[in-house]
């Protein structure tokens, strides 16, 4: 028999009108990276909050090293050796990295607190995985790729045996994830049990020794990674094949009707211009930090710039807030849609009206009754789950969440639609489905800037790709004449 560090046996857990997980049972094995996959709303977060105490099931029972464990609250996690390095990381700022290390687990001489050895600790462990770093820096001056660091340091200064990582490579550079991938690989040789969350499929081939999938809240399989292909895979997930080419293909594109001369922001942008024309989609290429979400920023009016100017349709105009811009037919669907893009705790409806709300409104009196029938008709549309309009926007999964904030944009009928990293986060069947939404928006005259990380996006999505670096424009390719490698050359 396998030695399996930790068994789920038929855990269940319920929301109002939704059951997120319906009797799950998964094996995993010790001193292994074990992937879990599944789409949004498949049941991945809700299992992970099970074993880190945030959510009790219903149902079911956990087994760690072959004893029954009673997960009720994230410190009884801790003790029993299971930590989670959230997707959104959760540190204290302003405490420095050594604290942070040691938050809750401090070291004492005596009755005193052993500040010199905690930072000696501190040092040690980092030094182990590779990532040498001051430890007297306050967190908050630190990358994303070297806070996530930070966090498995107090994992393993805790004494973890199962370390969960929740989309860790979300918003690293690919030399951060590169190094993330190391030390991963040294806490496996090292004994540490990883359970690892990723949309991405070459990551899941790459790192991992066994697989499971979830779907619609039940656990559909559980292989070794090397028995399956990435088709399965995606068919397991999703419970359909799933095409992988992108739709967008060549068309003829319209008059200009967005430009930008010369737009300089110190220290941020340098004299970046390009043209949107209509029915295009003009992709933005670069590394994380290169100044592509600035640029938008900055043409929507949301930050200040130094010089430069907009043009629409071949006029100058001044945009001096997002609120000008709306109302010049600009939207933003934004990178971090739960803080950004939507009102977690309004409903469906609400989220999907707030921007255009003359549309259901009758003077300065909303008609209720429209706005559910409107909202209603968009999530038929667009193919929106959730239980109703009514139901909060925080209980839809990522895909469904990015469907809503699309969604508004399109109920205000916004001419020029600017995309900052349209699919992160999101699941192959809902990423499907998100391409399929741009490209109709194009073919229905919408002029699309769209910023991704994801290269393969980027050269099949795009009509044209602007390569930024640093704050600069460095490069620009036309439709066929771009690829992964060319994109990336300009980018580093």
């Amino acid at each position: 028999m396998a030695d399996n560090i930790l068994e789920l046996k038929n855990i269940t857990k319920v929301f109002p009108g939704v059951k997120a997980l319906d009797k799950v049972s998964v094996s995993i094995q010790r001193g292994t990276v074990h992937a879990l996959v599944g789409e949004n709303g498949a049941g991945k977060s809700t299992l992970i909050k099970v074993l880190a105490g945030i959510y009790h099931s219903e149902e079911g029972e956990v087994f760690l090293d072959g004893v029954k464990v009673d997960l009720r609250t994230p410190y009884e996690s801790q003790q029993k050796g299971i930590s989670v390095v959230h997707q959104e990381l959760k540190m204290s700022e302003t405490l420095s990295v050594a604290e942070n290390v040691f938050l809750g687990n401090l070291m004492y001489k005596g009755r005193i607190v052993d500040w010199k050895g905690m930072r000696q600790r501190a040092s040690e462990m980092l030094r182990e995985l590779g990532v040498p770093m001051d430890v007297t820096v306050a967190v908050e001056r630190l990358s994303v790729a070297q806070k996530q660091m930070v966090e498995i340091c107090k994992a393993i200064n805790r004494n973890c045996k199962v370390l969960i990582m929740d989309e860790p490579s979300a918003t690293l550079t690919e030399k951060e994830q590169s190094l993330m991938f190391n030390t991963i690989r040294k806490l496996k040789e090292n004994g540490v049990t990883i359970i690892y969350i990723s949309h991405r499929m070459e990551e899941i081939f790459d790192l991992s020794d066994h697989v499971s999938v979830l779907r619609d809240g039940a656990h559909i399989a559980t292989l070794p990674v090397a028995n399956v292909t990435r088709d399965e895979l995606v068919s397991m997930m999703v419970g359909r094949a799933v095409a992988h080419d992108y739709p967008r293909s060549a068309k003829a594109l319209g008059e200009v009707v967005l430009e930008a001369r010369g737009i300089k922001r110190k220290g941020v942008l340098n004299d970046i211009s390009f043209q949107l024309r209509r029915g295009e989609v003009l992709g933005v290429a670069g590394l994380v930090g290169a100044g592509r979400t600035e640029l938008a920023r900055a043409v929507l009016g949301i930050d200040r710039i130094d010089a430069g100017e907009i043009l629409l349709h071949g006029k100058p105009v001044k945009i001096d807030s997002f609120r000008k811009a709306i109302g010049l037919g600009l939207s933003l669907v934004p990178e971090d849609r739960k803080s950004q893009g939507l009102v977690q705790i309004a409903t469906v409806s609400r989220n999907i009206c707030m921007v255009n709300m003359d549309a259901v409104s009758h003077g300065f009196v909303m008609d209720a009754a429209r706005e559910r029938q409107v909202s209603q008709e968009y999530v038929e549309k667009m193919d929106i789950s959730t239980p109703n309009v009514e139901t909060e926007a925080q209980y839809l999964s990522g895909g469904n969440q990015q469907k809503v904030v699309i969604a508004k944009w399109l109920l205000e009928d916004s001419e020029i639609v600017i995309l900052d990293e349209p699919t992160r986060g999101i699941d192959v069947g809902a990423k499907s489905e998100i391409h399929r939404l741009i490209v109709d928006l194009a073919e229905k005259g919408k002029s699309i800037l769209m910023i991704s990380s994801e290269l393969p996006e980027i050269v099949g999505m795009s009509d044209r790709v602007m390569v930024i670096h640093e704050g600069n424009l460095v490069g620009e390719f036309k439709r066929g004449e771009a690829t992964p490698e060319k994109i990336m050359a300009l980018c580093i």
